[in-house]
């Protein structure tokens, strides 16, 4: 699962320092205004509202603006109802890929969509084609270069995570969707800095791509990264992660 966890790393990393800070904030309003709608407003009992309030702040989203997306979510203002749509799609080398959207009108959506993963050299699939390969799991990394990896495994495993495994340069922590806060909160009181942190789909088993092939991967991940609609894109794809880094700089 290397290639999945590093690119969510690089992601964390250049969203931390994205200049076009408006975008991400959209894609988070997004993110708390459905949180919201789907299982109310209120924080303490919405686990997913929870994350998604959490990771706003730590982008440094004033108050205002998430207690005003919350508020669109629950009816209390109004707003813009966003539809929930998972896409499933082959990417270059035979990847598959599961784009996570919140849309306005799923037929600009599917159709952008279509259009930008053909030109990457991938094709949108079928419901179903690849969903069976991914489990919601949450995942944390780390990156092992000045951690003592003895104690992330220690701190991890007794909140609760399923598993501490290596991954080239980084050590994923894996657990149930509902126990992810607790793990992460348990490493970030211990001091260990985080590479990444989300609720996603992990792949069960990956697919490895070199030149050509990873090259139009990663520069498809990008572009759907940076459509508004796009949410997340989990992939089972494996790159090398020196390659990794050089064709994300």
């Amino acid at each position: 699962m290397s290639g999945h966890s590093k690119w969510s790393s690089i992601k964390h990393k250049k969203a931390a320092k994205d200049a076009r800070r408006g975008k991400l904030f959209t894609k988070l309003i997004k993110e708390i205004t459905v949180s919201a709608r789907m299982g109310g407003g209120d924080i303490g009992a919405n686990p997913r509202l929870r994350t998604a309030v959490m990771t706003a702040r730590q982008h440094s989203m004033p108050t205002e603006n998430i207690e005003r997306a919350i508020k669109k979510g629950t009816g209390e203002l109004a707003g813009v109802t966003y539809d929930e749509v998972v896409y499933e799609a082959y990417g270059p080398g035979g990847v598959a890929m599961l784009v996570q959207t919140l849309t306005d009108n799923r037929n600009r959506t599917v159709a952008e969509l279509r259009s930008i993963i053909q030109k990457h050299g991938g094709n949108l699939g079928e419901s179903g084609c690849v969903a069976w390969m991914f489990q919601k799991r949450g995942l944390v990394t780390v990156e092992r270069a000045n951690v003592d990896e003895d104690r992330v495994m220690e701190v991890a495993l007794e909140a609760g995570a399923e598993d501490v495994r290596e991954a080239g340069d980084l050590l994923e922590v894996l657990s149930a969707p509902e126990g992810f806060e607790t793990v992460k909160a348990a490493l970030e009181k211990a001091g260990v800095a985080l590479g990444s942190a989300e609720v996603t789909m992990v792949p069960q088993s990956t697919v490895e791509i070199t030149g050509k092939s990873a090259e139009q991967m990663v520069r498809l991940l990008e572009v759907l990264d940076d459509h508004d609609d796009v949410q997340n894109v989990s992939s089972n794809m494996d790159i090398a992660a020196e390659e990794l880094e050089r064709l994300s700089a």
